[in-house]
């Protein structure tokens, strides 16, 4: 289910509350967070592909990954660019600026595969961010951690040529859903490194034939490194 959608329709559903035992699932914030934070959030499990944010949105509940993988992405004139991943235990920091800052969203965020996260209402922010350092903590470390990211996909774009991007996206994402090979389309590929789908075929092609993947049908195995 579309979060977006979820969120929109919201008077006319009731999620279920998370209850105490739940709890254990913000304990890397400290007790004294978890005890406050969870009577006010939900916990939603949502399949692969799931829309949380889009562009223009504007942010009402802040994401926590508490398990799976959420990809955020920006979009330019239909193309899209993969900005970075959200692991376990970790937030979208453009979500956080956002709904910080009552601003409209500039990403788009989807679940990678199935995910279980921990909805914040984004109005409660400020309090518990004065009222518990490690919040605070999380954030800034988020922001850091992003930061290099968004970086580092600046040097590939500007430096590394189209098959070194391509080969480190494959490998990321292998890593990162614990897959090899991985199920995925050429159409996919492009849609989140920023090209189209032949400029990737004729790509594979090369590190097929210089036996860093192997292809069959929508599945690539990466070699190992």
């Amino acid at each position: 289910m579309s979060l977006v959608r979820l969120l929109r329709f919201k008077t006319m559903l009731t999620l279920p509350a998370v209850n105490p035992a739940q709890q254990s699932k913000l304990s890397f914030l400290g007790p004294g967070a978890a005890a406050e934070i969870f009577p006010h959030a939900q916990l939603v499990t949502l399949p692969p592909n799931s829309e949380l944010l889009r562009e223009g949105q504007y942010v009402k509940v802040l994401p926590i990954v508490i398990s799976g993988l959420v990809k955020v992405i920006s979009r330019f004139d239909d193309r899209d660019l993969l900005l970075y991943y959200i692991q376990p235990n970790e937030s979208c920091v453009m979500s956080f600026a956002s709904g910080l800052n009552q601003e409209p969203s500039k990403v788009f965020a989807y679940t990678e595969e199935d995910s279980e996260l921990l909805l914040l209402p984004t109005d409660k922010l400020p309090e518990w961010m004065k009222q518990f350092p490690t919040l605070n903590e999380l954030f800034f470390q988020q922001y850091n951690l992003r930061y290099s990211e968004m970086l580092d996909t600046i040097h590939h774009l500007l430096f590394n040529k189209l098959d070194q991007r391509l080969l480190s996206y494959l490998r990321e994402k292998s890593e990162l859903r614990g897959e090899n090979p991985l199920k995925i389309t050429h159409k996919q590929i492009a849609h989140e490194i920023g090209t189209v789908r032949e400029v990737v075929s004729r790509v594979m092609k090369r590190l097929e034939s210089e036996g860093k993947v192997e292809q069959e049908g929508n599945t690539i195995r990466i070699a190992k490194w």
